[in-house]
């Protein structure tokens, strides 16, 4: 019997209370590290770490011993919970942020499982140096991600308003305090625009996009009457307010979701109508990206569209234009 073999013993309950003590031993300090120490939400985060819990259940559970999948899948699962508990107990993390990752998470920590499990199967003297040599990447792929470039994406929302592009354009510099969000998102925790204002007029103007967290301060770069209104972002508010039994302030509020500039703009139809389109640049330094822009374009299209049928709708109702059919 090898040593390790003689550690955990024969005893199935023995080996599943070891696998989460390790999986917490090792993801606890881990975790804190990636959010705190290097400050990246990536791949160490919300991949790796996954990855370990996975495999350390499997190899633990079924090395030199029979067990069923689901067995390793179910201490895994629990090893999870609790982090995500610790994380929310000591406010290192909200409930929005832990619940958009989850799914992603526990996909990564299931093909651990699996992982475990060939290695366990095929090569069983290679089972405590594949968590090892796991565990030693996790730094090393750290520090490789404090080097990347995030890449700066672009989301389009466009509406078409019965209005007369005159009107359009006025509720496009500005507009009215918009309703209370009835959507999803929104009460739960991300932020939403409220109502907009502007100081000046031409290039050089300021608007200022105030969301219920905070305003967007946003010079004005481009001025074409009726046609185009563009603007960069000087200042942001955060972009949610997580939901917690705590006051949380995670990292992940500062810095890491970018807007960088925006566009308005209006297209006249041949039916006397306007397209009106906007466009929001942004980046953020979460990853894998691939999933993350999952999230941020439907959250983005959410808040453009919170925004365009505001104006659509004041447009609409402030149409110039005489003998309009409604």
């Amino acid at each position: 019997m090898s040593r390790l073999q003689n550690i955990l013993t024969e005893d199935l309950r023995r080996r599943k209370l070891i696998a989460v003590a390790v999986n917490l031993l090792l993801s606890v300090p881990l975790t804190i590290w990636a959010i705190y120490g290097i400050g990246e939400y990536g791949i160490v985060l919300f991949i790796m770490i996954p990855l370990l819990i996975g495999l350390n259940s499997s190899v633990i559970l079924g090395y030199e011993l029979k067990v069923q999948n689901r067995q390793a899948v179910i201490v895994a699962y629990v090893s999870i919970i609790l982090l995500v508990l610790g994380l929310l107990v000591f406010a290192i993390e909200g409930l929005v942020c832990i619940a958009m990752s989850l799914p992603f998470a526990l996909l990564l920590t299931l093909l651990g499982v699996f992982i475990g499990k060939y290695i366990n199967e095929r090569r069983t003297d290679l089972a405590p140096k594949s968590i090892i040599i796991l565990l030693c990447s996790i730094p090393l792929m750290g520090f490789f991600e404090g080097t990347l470039t995030p890449q700066i994406e672009q989301i389009k929302t466009t509406v078409t308003i019965t209005a007369d592009v005159q009107t359009v354009w006025k509720n496009v510099i500005e507009f009215p305090k918009l309703r209370e969000p009835d959507e999803f998102i929104f009460k739960v925790g991300i932020s939403y625009p409220i109502e907009a204002t502007i100081a000046g007029k031409g290039v050089g103007a300021i608007r200022y996009c105030n969301f219920n967290t905070g305003d967007f301060v946003e010079p004005i770069t481009i001025w074409k009457e009726n046609e185009v209104l563009a603007f960069d972002v000087d200042e942001q508010p955060l972009p949610m307010t997580e939901i917690s039994i705590w006051d949380v302030n995670a990292p992940h509020l500062h810095d890491y979701f970018t807007s960088t500039r925006g566009q308005f703009e209006l297209t006249q139809l041949e039916n006397g109508n306007v397209e009106l389109t906007g466009t929001t640049w942004y980046y953020h330094r979460i990853r894998p990206a691939f999933y993350w822009r999952i999230w941020s374009k439907y959250i983005i299209h959410k808040i453009h569209e919170r925004v365009l049928i505001h104006r659509k709708e004041n447009s609409e109702i402030n149409d110039t234009r005489d003998n309009r059919v409604r």
